[in-house]
């Protein structure tokens, strides 16, 4: 077993580095990794065991929790159209349409052509969100579309179990009481989350982040996603949907932005391993054997769902948005793959079916990030060109503004005279009770800790003017400075230092507008912000 581990990990390694020179994303790369282990250890049957399966699809469950966090109540009750509406008239369209197709045209089996529909009818969520997180896409217009559409997928995961177990149940009786039991079971899950989110999570929050351990505080993270998880799952529904309930939860707390950058590690990580186990199923004698079936089937679903999509996002959207939305959800999702398996394991799809399908998918998951990173050429060949896609949903996003790391008494004192200025600013802060008094006096900040590339992108800091680096601890100093290069010009950066002995090693970093704390420092480094905004006019 330890030599299975070390040989994914090192091929994996290897994969990537290959294919980040060709500016391909991880995901290929893990898909990838999954064939060759499949192959070269004859582990094409791991990819059934249980165990294995529930710590992959806990890579889509934080996934789902940190697109929680990036989407409140209220955020998503403004998306009520996207979700419940684009997204429920996608999925019926589409497995309807498919259903008939293969039930009355080419003389599928009704049950299986039933759950082909159901399977084709759900995209990617793991590839789709995982890409335009990275490429912050997440916040333009299309990205919202696709998000809504996925939220309701994820959602209709669970009726679409019910239906496979009622399928497989010859005692119909039982429909009614199974229905009623569902009800319950989801009015139970959100009065538990939403008295938990109301009352207990902030108090509880506070007190761990009172301890200042970030041990403790990354523990309380994966407590809450998977414990959400767990009993969503005990109530009978997906792991996906508590966490996504839990992470909206914490959205309407001070610590999202913390909570995000502790959990994605992890994510990452148990991503990988969920995509691992994808390249595991491609099981290449079906490929030589009804390669020009999977290629037809592959085109098909490709048109059908871009058409579908394309059509329903255009009611209320412009062509571009509405095709750049079709393009990113044509391939057929990951839990496709969990509901042919649990078709199979049911005796309601037959093997040729459910390995071409399986194939079909793999292959369509495989090229959906080159789909994702080639968005606007494609968009072009399809639709005229411009940049309506490039404009925020939040139109009041960040820009020339400066970001203070550290809002104790020196970065107070710069956040005041940047008021007086009318200077538009933004602080990080991660000592709980700063946080607060600063909070009360309607101060603009976050918080996190500054050496998170998250909490400082929550500041869209690479379109900052200045970054203050204000920060008391002369350990943690160095590192951020050694973090904040990665985002932002050595020459925006403004470093405030106790002692002379300091200077050698921040200059060693390429920052040279360094300040000693004094009295008038404050006043020197206003007036370093004064003279860029001249240089910059």
């Amino acid at each position: 077993m330890l030599t299975i581990i070390v040989t994914t990990l090192f091929i994996s390694l290897i994969a990537n580095i290959i294919l980040k020179r060709f500016n391909l994303p991880t995901i290929i790369g893990y898909i990838f990794t999954g064939t060759i282990i499949a192959y070269g250890f004859g582990l094409h049957e791991a990819v059934h065991n249980h165990e294995l399966k529930e710590i992959a699809e806990f890579g889509v469950v934080f996934l789902m929790f940190t697109i929680g966090l990036e989407f409140s109540i209220e955020h998503l009750k403004k998306m009520k159209y996207e979700v419940f509406v684009a997204g429920t008239l996608q999925i019926v369209i589409t497995s309807l349409i498919v259903y008939l197709m293969a039930y009355y045209i080419f003389d599928i089996a009704q049950k299986t052509s039933f759950i082909i529909s159901l399977a084709i009818a759900l995209s990617s969520t793991a590839i789709v969100l995982k890409t335009f997180n990275e490429t912050s896409e997440i916040t333009k217009r299309y990205g919202q579309r696709s998000l809504g559409i996925l939220i309701m997928q994820d959602i209709a995961v669970i009726p679409i179990l019910l239906i496979i177990g009622f399928m497989s149940n010859d005692n119909q009786g039982e429909i009614s009481t199974v229905l009623l039991n569902m009800g319950l079971s989801a009015l139970l899950l959100l009065v538990l989350l939403g008295v938990i989110g109301k009352y207990l999570l902030e108090p509880f929050f506070t007190q761990i982040v009172r301890t200042n351990s970030d041990e403790l505080f990354i523990t309380t993270i994966l407590f809450l996603a998977i414990g959400a998880s767990y009993l969503a799952h005990v109530l009978g529904f997906s792991y996906s949907l508590g966490a996504f309930i839990a992470g909206m939860l914490i959205a309407e707390t001070k610590y999202k932005h913390q909570a995000e950058a502790d959990l994605i590690p992890f994510r990452d990580i148990l991503l990988g391993i969920f995509f691992i186990t994808v390249g595991m199923q491609i099981d290449f004698s079906i490929i030589f054997n009804y390669i020009h079936i999977i290629f037809a089937l592959l085109v098909a679903i490709i048109i059908l769902k871009f058409l579908i999509i394309f059509f329903i996002v255009k009611l209320r959207e412009s062509r571009r948005i509405s095709i750049k939305t079709a393009l990113s959800l044509v391939q057929v999702g990951e839990f496709s793959l969990a509901l042919l398996e649990l078709a199979r394991s049911n005796g309601l799809i037959g093997p040729p079916y459910g390995q071409v399908m399986i194939v079909t998918i793999v292959i369509s998951m495989i090229i959906t990030p080159i789909i994702l990173k080639n968005l606007s050429s494609l968009a072009d060949l399809i639709g005229r060109k411009n940049i309506e896609e490039d404009i925020l949903i939040e139109s009041a996003a960040l820009s020339g503004h400066i970001v203070i790391l550290g809002f104790g008494e020196f970065g107070r004192n710069i956040a005041s005279a940047l008021k007086d200025n009318g200077q538009l600013y933004i602080a990080i802060e991660n000592n709980i009770e700063t946080y607060h008094k600063a909070k009360e006096n309607d101060e603009p900040i976050v918080f996190g800790n500054a050496t998170s590339k998250e909490i400082l992108k929550s500041t869209n800091i690479s379109k900052a003017q200045n970054v203050i680096v204000a920060i008391d601890n002369p350990k943690k100093l160095y590192g951020v400075c050694e973090t904040l290069q990665k985002y932002v010009d050595s020459h925006k950066i403004i470093v405030k230092i106790h002692t002379s002995a300091q200077q050698a090693e921040i200059r060693a970093l390429g920052i040279n507008t360094i300040v000693i704390e004094n009295i008038l420092a404050s006043n020197q480094v206003n007036e370093l912000i004064l003279q860029n905004q001249v240089e910059k006019n």
